[in-house]
């Protein structure tokens, strides 16, 4: 066989689109076989999830388009390009029914025995999937909402002022978030009593965050608010009390894991308040270590408790769920639609997740789980991390953009959002756009350009995330529109290719 299609090669012209075609449609039949193969083997590591798991067919999805992804097709998508056939480019969540597709159009271009097109409706069914899996997690919205779903974090406001959250469902919020961080039981009873009184009329779903065992600051040695500046130094120590001990005394803090501290070398950075306030370790004793500032805004930066706290380039390796974080769930899963799961890194973390849920919540349904990807660690497992979670519950992802740029550098988190958006498509998980959307509105009711255009490519993920905010029902309609305006031009990776009505043809 393969020898009489090389002889039905030499036959045609290769420099003619009938010869083209019939080299593209040898070296994508080849591109088909590699892709299955490395399937196939992916999917062996994930013999655990259950064949007849509504997630199934994505997982099956997901392994075919990272095995694509280990292929190299930019030169066959230009050459397909110039066909006018489909360059996969927009394969994502239909990987082997694209090639397929490709396949049988060559094949009618190449003159030779034309293999069937794949149904129509295998291409719907999995965009239906994904909005399926969109409005279960994050309302189904109004019917003239956009695609992309509106998330709002609640201030602790929001416990006594039902009208506030009144306010922010009718402006177009979709999903309300409460980071149990801040505030406790009491005060999320109330909130999430608001929530339910005020969306009479359509589900509105309530995610509520674990904080997780993200690194902050606990104690200061001192309650003055001192700014720093370049060249000025702070130290790090076990605990104030050791602190109180050494002779040389600069502005002192602690964290949240007191034993990082004694795993610090000079020449390791410490970055607080996501990047905002830079610094290097320069000295340690068996106690503490001290740092120079190396980056800080003008004016200087403050170090306050509770702020955050990063290590670029190190592996933060604890358990994903804190102490704080199981007491929390036995509230958390008996009233949350969806758990925000913070600092999840490994499979395991998942695993302890789930089993932690199942003894909480009884005979009740388990609550979706949004995994929020924040490390470069989270980042390398990500498939592992969704097909763990998808073959028990509704699973979403969160691109949690503050301490993501942190942790792989601002240089490249636009590149890896991109990745992660089309990931998450190829698995028909929902994503969510996270961290300083429209933060300039929020706060100071004053959006800037740069944040409006932030709100726009937003539109191609599947929720987008507010914090809180006194402007935060002005943002909410503000983000609406915009996402609107967007809906008009793009699907996704998709342009629309609407009519244009900026400009029309001259005379």
């Amino acid at each position: 066989m393969r020898g009489q299609n090389s002889n039905a090669i030499e036959q045609i012209d290769v420099g003619s689109p009938q010869g083209e075609a019939m080299q593209l449609y040898q070296a994508l039949t080849e591109l088909r076989a590699e892709v299955s193969t490395r399937s196939q083997q992916l999917l062996t590591r994930w013999q655990h999830l259950p064949v007849d798991s509504d997630f199934h067919d994505s997982a099956v999805n997901l392994a075919d388009w990272l095995a694509l992804r280990q292929c190299d097709v930019s030169e066959l998508q230009g050459r397909l390009a110039c066909l006018g056939v489909s360059s996969l480019g927009r394969c994502e969540s239909h990987v082997i029914a694209s090639i397929d597709a490709v396949l049988a159009t060559l094949a009618v271009l190449a003159h030779r025995t034309q293999p069937s097109h794949p149904p129509a409706k295998v291409f719907s069914q999995a965009k239906a999937k994904l909005i399926d899996r969109r409005d279960k997690l994050f309302g189904i919205g109004t019917p003239d909402c956009p695609e992309t779903r509106i998330m709002v974090t609640l201030p602790s406001q929001a416990a006594d002022d039902r009208d506030f959250v009144t306010a922010l469902i009718n402006a177009g919020a979709d999903c309300l978030r409460i980071n149990t961080a801040h505030d406790g039981p009491e005060v999320w009873t109330r909130m999430v009593e608001n929530v339910r009184a005020a969306s009479t009329d359509r589900h509105v779903p309530v995610m509520m965050d674990l904080a997780g065992p993200k690194l902050r600051i606990t104690g200061l040695s001192s309650e003055k608010k001192l700014r720093l500046h370049p060249g000025d130094r702070f130290a790090l120590a076990s605990s104030l009390k050791v602190a109180k001990k050494q002779r040389r005394r600069p502005l002192t803090a602690t964290l949240s894991h007191p034993e990082m501290v004694s795993t610090l070398n000079p020449g390791d950075r410490v970055w607080i308040d996501d990047g905002v306030l830079r610094s290097r370790v320069v000295e340690r004793t068996d106690a503490q270590v001290i740092l120079e500032v190396t980056h800080a805004r003008p004016k200087g930066g403050k170090i306050k408790i509770d702020k955050g706290v990063n290590l670029p380039g190190r592996e933060f390796n604890v358990p994903a769920l804190t102490e704080s974080d199981h007491e929390r769930l036995e509230f958390v899963v008996n009233h949350a639609d969806l758990v925000g799961f913070s600092f999840v890194q490994t499979a395991q973390d998942v695993r302890d997740l789930l089993a932690a849920m199942r003894v909480r919540a009884g005979n009740l349904p388990l609550p979706g789980i949004l995994l929020k990807i924040e490390t470069p660690k989270a980042v390398a497992n990500l498939p592992s991390l969704i097909v763990e979670a998808a073959g028990e519950v509704q699973v979403a992802v969160m691109i949690a953009r503050g301490d993501l740029a942190v942790e792989i550098g601002l240089d490249r988190l636009s590149e890896i959002q991109e990745e992660i958006l089309w990931l998450c498509e190829a698995a028909r998980v929902p994503v969510v756009w996270a961290t300083q959307v429209l933060e300039g509105l929020l706060k100071d009711g004053l959006a800037s350009r740069a944040e409006a255009t932030d709100a726009a490519m937003a539109q191609r993920a599947d929720c987008v995330m507010l914090n809180k905010g006194p402007h935060a029902v002005e943002a909410v309609r503000f983000l609406r529109d915009i996402l609107s305006r967007m809906d008009r031009h793009q699907i996704k990776k998709t342009p629309r290719m609407g009519k244009l009505n900026a400009w029309s043809p001259i005379g």
